[in-house]
């Protein structure tokens, strides 16, 4: 796709990252979050600090915190979105999972949940073996929220050896384009119901 237009720019939010300082998920997240910016869009990062800063997710909370708001805020406005995940166990962290059950706090909204919204999905593992399991479990949760996966969704293997430089740039040609092919996804697509005028809060 060609660069979009300052009226088509959408907004794509990334959520992802581990409670380790420059996690290869997180440095893999910056990745492609820099590709859709490349493309023009809006990007905004979730961390695996910030995550880590969000309490346990309670549906019988009636306050939720300032953390909360600002990551809901950010999800009900975002045309699209990024999750990126180490795979734990065959599973999604705890720490994104806790993030994406808050999303129940949209579930009265125009928009619910991520209704609508293209979905590029990434996993990282130390070996092959969790990284499909964990791959189809967020795409189920995905498709819960009601949000479209990219056709691609990318699974990095980190035993294989250092795919990023210190400063996060990614130093494997091949997972950098897997990066940029999933990310122009979701920029697409979003752009695509943009133009179709899709109601955001």
């Amino acid at each position: 796709m060609s660069v979009l237009s300052e009226a088509e720019r959408p907004y794509i939010v990334g959520v992802g990252g581990t409670t380790k300082p420059g996690s290869s998920t997180e440095h893999a997240l910056s990745v492609a979050l820099g590709a859709a910016a490349a493309l023009g869009c809006e990007t905004r990062q979730f961390g695996g600090d910030f995550l880590a800063a969000l309490p346990h997710y309670d549906p019988s909370a009636e306050v939720r915190s300032s953390e909360q708001l600002e990551f809901l805020t950010s999800v009900r406005r975002a045309d699209g979105l990024i999750l990126a995940t180490p795979a734990y166990h065959a599973g999604v962290s705890g720490l994104v999972k806790n993030a994406l059950d808050l999303l129940q706090d949209t579930a009265g909204d125009a928009r619910p949940y991520l209704d609508g919204r293209a979905v590029g999905l990434l996993v990282t593992a130390y070996g092959w073996q969790a990284t499909g399991a964990t791959l189809g479990s967020l795409r189920s949760i995905v498709h819960a929220l009601r949000g479209w996966p990219t056709p691609l969704g990318v699974t990095l293997n980190t035993a294989s050896g250092s795919l990023f430089a210190p400063d996060g740039a990614c130093s494997e040609p091949r997972v950098a384009d897997q990066l940029s092919t999933m990310a122009r996804q979701v920029a697409s697509f979003a752009a695509l119901q943009m133009h179709d005028g899709v109601v955001r809060p």
